[in-house]
C-alpha cells in the first residue's frame, strides 16, 4: 500500500501539531500538508496560528 502524497492535519498552533509538520514531510515523505485551523469563536488568535504554521514549513495557499 503506498504512502499518501498529501494530508489535512487539524492544526491547533501548539507544540505537536507544529512538530508534525516536518515530521510528516521529512520522515513519510508527504509532499503537501495542508494545515487546517478553524475559527470556532477565538477570532483574533488565527493570525499567530496561521504565521507558527508558515515558520513550520507551510507556504501560503491563494484563499488560505
Amino acid at each position: 500500500m503506498g504512502r499518501a502524497n498529501k494530508v489535512v492535519l487539524a492544526y491547533s498552533g501548539g507544540v505537536d501539531t507544529s512538530v508534525c509538520i516536518p515530521y510528516l514531510q521529512q520522515e513519510w515523505g508527504v509532499q503537501q500538508v495542508i494545515a487546517l485551523a478553524v475559527d470556532l469563536g477565538q477570532g483574533e488568535e488565527l493570525g499567530p496560528i496561521q504565521q507558527k504554521a508558515l515558520k513550520c514549513g507551510r507556504r501560503r495557499i491563494p484563499g488560505g
